[in-house]
């Protein structure tokens, strides 16, 4: 789709390029905008947490049309609403939160496709370029975008993995490392067996499923996780401006 650079996307990919990505959880696109000059390959707008509504998503993601980067955008839930109020916005990608089971899988599916693959809602906007489009057109692409984006973020998907693996119509799956820690009972513990053995089985299983496999992986312990990963996601737009800040070594003004 011409608006979202998901093409651009997926040719990195198929280039052997890991892309690297930015969360976005600040209102203000500027952020996003310059995000994409910064040479990120894709923002993860996070509609979950943050402030970020469904007026500020459409500006972000309106943002990177003209840049090389791709706008995917993380809805509050798995949620037919959810997604259906940002869908019509023409993101690259949907990433659909804390999916535990098939049954969620499934139903993920069916609120990013139309009929009869699906059930999502027929409210045109961006995706069809505001009616410029042949619909035979748009509707053969609607079949294949937005990616479909699923988070393995508890230790209950990681036992559901295969199962959710075999729903047809999963674009990727994108381990959210902070929230399947903490349901492990070792939230940040990078380096402990079992999560590295955890980490390690999602990785393989989705690679070898075909999907494409991602992660938020900002920190040292975890970038182990580039020998497998499509797509990682670096830092949020707050820690970027928080490092630049320290980086200046400003001394802290004395009591006086």
């Amino acid at each position: 789709m011409r608006y979202n650079n998901l093409e651009k996307f997926l040719n990195s990919i198929k280039e052997g390029k890991l892309c690297t990505g930015c969360v976005i959880t600040l209102a203000d696109p500027i952020v996003t905008e310059a995000a994409a000059e910064s040479g990120f390959d894709f923002c993860w707008i996070d509609g979950e947490h943050g402030i970020i509504d469904r007026a500020m998503a459409a500006q972000h993601i309106m943002a990177l049309r003209g840049s090389d980067c791709a706008p995917f955008y993380r809805v509050p839930s798995c949620d037919h609403t959810e997604i259906k109020k940002i869908i019509d916005l023409a993101p690259a990608g949907i990433i659909v939160p804390m999916i535990m089971s098939e049954n969620d899988a499934r139903y993920a599916v069916e609120c990013c496709r139309y009929p009869l693959q699906g059930t999502r809602g027929c409210g045109f906007l961006r995706g069809n370029a505001y009616g410029t489009v042949p619909m035979s057109e748009y509707w053969e692409q609607s079949q294949k975008e937005p990616l479909v984006i699923l988070q393995i973020e508890h230790i209950e998907a990681v036992r559901n993995l295969d199962a959710i693996l075999s729903v047809e119509g999963v674009d990727s799956c994108l381990i959210g490392p902070y929230d399947l820690t903490a349901s492990m009972g070792h939230p940040g513990e990078w380096q402990h067996p079992e999560v590295m053995q955890t980490l390690k089985e999602i990785c393989i299983k989705v690679r070898a499923s075909g999907k494409l496999l991602g992660a938020y992986a900002n920190t040292p312990e975890l970038k182990w996780l580039d020998e497998y990963l499509h797509y990682a996601g670096r830092t949020t737009d707050l820690g970027a401006m928080q490092q630049g800040w320290k980086s200046l070594n400003i001394p802290k003004i004395q009591d006086c």
